[in-house]
């Protein structure tokens, strides 16, 4: 018998060899009806491997991230073998489940295959799915591996397995078909009842422009039809609410080749978007004890050295830029904390004068592929909403909370309030990732799940995401349409203080280091801007509208009295704008429904009159007559509503 720990805490004591499907049966028919795959002691299993010793186990449904990876995974093996039966001779690479759905990578030779032959592949792979043919995972060794692909003359498999050690190598196979798995399979094809392939694009074999381009195809799959439907609904709201198109629609920014790939140009509207944001985060910032600084956009390459960025980020940089001085080198800044490490060191500080805490817009540059650059969310060039707290280690709990307390100003000021926190830390098997001793990270990861834990944020623990330098707090915001965004980071750091020899006199009158906290609530302004804009369709909170009200005359007549609604309201501090344009007031409204524009006040005989004007607003429609004072009222205090308080401790 073994004893098998449930998630629960429950312990059964089952005969050893029991499968993780038959648990499930032990706990009910429905349960198992519904289990994808499972995980034991940790490591990913199938529901029909045998279980031979004490552990702990987890099954795995739809309903987890697991299962869905599962899942999708399994639907990529599917769609290998229905393009294998297709197209013979095509060398299959790589098929891996991603955030929603899967891909395959595929080698198709002289054989021509484009976007009208999704549909025909989708067929085949239902038709497949129907056989409910088993996934079966088994060992096989390092020579058989090499030998199977070599026969298929499949250079990249037999790639993959050269890098493999023997002994951990797995086949999968289901129906007819074999392919190179770790596994986390379905129990059998037919859990797949809907399928969707999405579109094809090129992607070069290990992400390296140097070796040959191979076709990606992007899949979807689903259990039940219904739910496959509700995706691509959801998919077409997302199309509405691309912040490319509405970026566009509503002047806010642009790209141009001439200027060069990922480097976005803000126009007057945007930038005045971004300035209210920037002036929202400055204000609560100086309330925080924090102060400006800015430095250059290039820096000597010695900075990066000392830093460890070059090391770790050189070959992925831009080309370092060369002087006439031989041997003088610069970089385009790819991170704002060197120079502000930098500022520390430009005076001895005490005890007493900590924590500095120093702030900064500022622009960095790092290289993307072209294939990866995608409207804001992926630049070239980006502006960190980047700050750097220098503090005593005694000081550090309190300074990363009060930090925790800023980022939820920010999201809950722009109607994000759904999100959850992840504590990234290192991949204790790939020491070679990261700088710094064991101690030291074991000291910054203890602090950020020591303040999450004071502040009773509901977080998760991530191995293999932490900075270079140290772990950090990232925030996981959900948007409108249920996707999950990364949004604001804090990192705790005792590494770059070293680095950079940062010190800072004791009540012991002895030199000691400095931890340093990195962050950003935004992360940065393009990428947070992106993310707003497909949150809220354009529709932006009404503080941060560059444009709250347009005034429409409905003649000639009305202008003047027009013009007098506009100076009342940029009086009361009201962002409006008169559209006298020669147009029907019909076409007027329409143009400022499009644009997304808040309030709409229209003014003719009645309300020159009457002093008053007549309140429309976006969405709603008509919302009755107003005295000028009236209406700045109403606005001023959904503008407070909106805006929440920030207490600093």
């Amino acid at each position: 018998m073994i004893a098998i720990t449930l998630p629960d805490g429950s312990v059964k004591q089952l005969e050893e060899g029991v499968t993780p499907m038959d648990v499930a049966l032990s706990i009910s028919e429905g349960l198992a009806r519904n289990v994808i795959s499972a995980a034991y002691n940790g490591q990913t299993i199938e529901s029909s491997t045998p279980l031979t010793h004490d552990g702990s186990l987890v099954l795995y449904t739809w309903r987890d991230e697991a299962g869905k990876k599962a899942f999708w995974h399994s639907s990529a093996h599917i769609l290998a073998q229905a393009l294998q039966e297709s197209y013979p001779g095509i060398k299959l690479t790589i098929g891996p489940a991603i955030e929603t759905g899967f891909y395959y990578d595929v080698d198709f030779g002289e054989l021509s295959f484009s976007e009208k032959d999704l549909a025909a592949v989708e067929d085949k792979m239902l038709e497949i799915a129907r056989g409910k043919h088993t996934f079966s995972l088994r060992s096989t060794t390092k020579k058989e591996a090499l030998d199977f692909y070599k026969n298929q003359s499949n250079e990249y498999k037999v790639e993959l397995i050269e890098n493999l050690e023997d002994g951990t190598i797995t086949f999968c196979d289901h129906d007819n078909f074999t392919d190179l798995c770790r596994g986390g399979h379905l129990p059998h094809t037919g859990y797949v009842k809907a399928v969707k392939l999405m579109s094809i694009a090129g992607a070069y074999w290990r992400g390296d422009e140097k070796n040959k381009q191979l076709t990606r195809i992007y899949g979807v799959s689903y259990p039940k039809q219904k739910e496959l439907k509700q995706y691509l609904a959801l998919l077409e709201e997302a199309k509405k609410r691309d912040h490319r198109k509405l970026g566009k629609e509503l002047e806010l920014f642009t790209f141009s080749q001439k200027v060069g790939q990922g480097l976005p140009l803000w126009l007057p509207k945007g930038t005045a978007l971004r300035e209210r944001l920037e002036n929202f985060l400055k204000k609560a910032q100086k309330k925080a004890g924090y102060e400006m600084v800015m430095t250059p956009h290039i820096g000597s390459k010695e900075l990066y050295v000392t830093s460890g960025h070059f090391e770790k980020y050189g070959e992925d940089s831009f080309q370092v830029i060369k002087t006439p001085n031989d041997g003088e080198e610069f970089m385009l800044k790819p991170m704002n904390c060197p120079h502000h490490c930098e500022i520390y060191n430009t005076k001895p500080f005490s005890y007493k004068d900590l924590p500095k805490r120093f702030a900064e817009f500022g622009t960095v540059y790092r290289y993307e592929q072209s294939g990866e650059l995608h409207g804001l969310t992926r630049v070239r060039g980006f502006t960190q909403d980047d700050a750097h707290i220098f503090c005593t280690p005694d000081q550090l709990d309190q300074e990363f909370k009060n930090v925790i307390d800023l980022v939820l100003y920010v999201f809950g000021s722009l109607g994000f309030e759904n999100f959850t926190t992840q504590v990234s830390v290192r991949d204790l098997s790939k020491p070679e990732k990261y700088i710094g001793d064991v101690k030291t990270w074991e000291k910054a990861e203890n602090a950020i799940l020591s303040a999450v834990k004071d502040k009773g944020l509901d977080y998760v623990v991530e191995s293999g995401e932490a900075a270079f330098y140290g772990p950090k707090l990232d925030f996981m915001v959900k948007d409108a349409l249920g996707r999950s965004w990364q949004l604001g980071t804090i990192q705790v750091d005792y590494n770059l203080p070293e680095r950079f020899d940062l010190t800072y006199k004791g009540s012991d009158n002895e030199l000691h280091r400095p931890v340093m906290i990195h962050r950003a609530p935004f992360g940065s302004m393009e990428r947070f801007v992106a993310i707003l804009l497909e949150h809220t369709g354009g529709n932006f909170p009404l503080w941060l509208m560059p444009e709250q009200v347009t005034i429409l005359s409905l003649s000639e007549k009305y202008e003047k009295y027009a013009q007098k609604v506009l100076n009342l309201l940029e009086n009361h501090e009201i962002r409006a704008l008169v559209d006298n344009r020669n147009e029907t007031i019909g076409k007027k409204i329409r143009e400022a429904e499009l644009n997304k524009l808040p309030y709409m006040l229209i003014v003719g005989e009645q309300e020159e009159k009457d002093g008053t004007i007549s309140v429309r607003k976006h969405s709603e429609g008509d919302q009755g007559t107003l005295s000028v004072d009236a209406f700045a009222a109403m606005i001023n205090k959904a503008v407070k509503e909106e805006i929440k308080e920030f207490n600093v401790e």
